[in-house]
């Protein structure tokens, strides 16, 4: 262990397998205190367990159904009661879903836990961010936002949905947010950046495939380890070179171009309105 992160109180989602947990595991080598936000609390606390296991304090397990905003507010209150301060907000926990589905709240699944999820948990958190100073988020996209459009007559899919269509506009609303954040964040220390971790053996990837009861195929023949998809993500929350750096797309460690898309200004206040508008957050 180093301790690089020491001190530094870092929030991530979907925690408790793929991409997540490899992040939490090299954070926490690096001396981080980390809190593990996972849907069940057993997933939680086994990747606790496990990190205790090789030295780690035992990282705080917060449970929430990203699906449920309900439940996004009830983790937010907890985290906020327990941390006064936070230094890095990884917004990482994501679903595909083939067939149009509706969470409790009524809005379509991949854009609620893929996009929604993330807008309101940053702006519950931001002042105890703000209060860290210096503090980054991070926002987990894919590249799979390239060619993607938004139709703000029909962000819900409604009119004829396609999943694959659906993750990747979910995805460019992550870039697009981001981009937003950092313009809003301009000036107050706080950082906002995006990625896309590789094709990566998880879950969402064999779900993504169709061949969800494959996962393990699926990790041997098209995806690279979930190490390999967190080496970005703990390189924007840990490294020095990255002090200041905002309102980035970042790929294999380095700042690179997102979509035509994704720099539409206007469609970056205009996504951020309506999430206002579906998460019931003041403007």
């Amino acid at each position: 262990m180093t301790n690089l992160m020491l001190g530094r109180v870092c929030v991530i989602t979907g925690a408790n397998r793929g991409i997540g947990r490899a992040s939490a595991e090299a954070l926490v080598e690096l001396g981080a205190t980390v809190l593990l936000v996972c849907r069940r609390r057993p997933d939680g606390e086994e990747v606790s367990r496990a990190l205790a296991s090789r030295g780690a304090e035992p990282p705080e397990v917060v449970v929430a159904d990203l699906a449920a905003q309900a439940s996004i507010l009830e983790a937010a209150a907890w985290i906020r009661e327990r941390h006064p301060e936070l230094h890095v907000l990884i917004n990482n926990a994501g679903v595909f879903t083939r067939r149009r589905e509706l969470t409790v709240d009524g809005l379509e699944r991949q854009f609620a836990v893929n996009h929604l999820a993330y807008f309101l948990l940053t702006n519950l958190l931001l002042d105890r961010l703000q209060a860290g100073s210096t503090s980054r988020i991070i926002s987990v996209s894919s590249g799979a936002h390239g060619g993607a459009a938004l139709d703000f007559n029909d962000l819900q899919g409604e009119r004829g949905y396609d999943g694959t269509q659906a993750y990747s506009r979910s995805k460019l609303a992550n870039v697009l947010f981001t981009y937003e954040l950092a313009r809003r964040l301009e000036g107050t220390g706080m950082t906002a950046n995006c990625l896309h971790p590789g094709v990566i053996a998880t879950k969402l990837l064999a779900d993504y495939m169709g061949v969800p009861g494959a996962r393990g195929a699926v990790a041997s023949t098209f995806g690279a380890k979930p190490q390999k998809g967190a080496e970005t993500i703990v390189y924007l929350a840990s490294s020095p070179e990255v002090e200041g750096v905002s309102g980035r797309y970042y790929v294999n460690k380095k700042p690179a171009a997102s979509s035509r898309e994704s720099y539409d200004e206007a469609a970056a206040r205009r996504l951020w309105e309506a999430s206002e508008r579906l998460t019931g957050l003041p403007s």
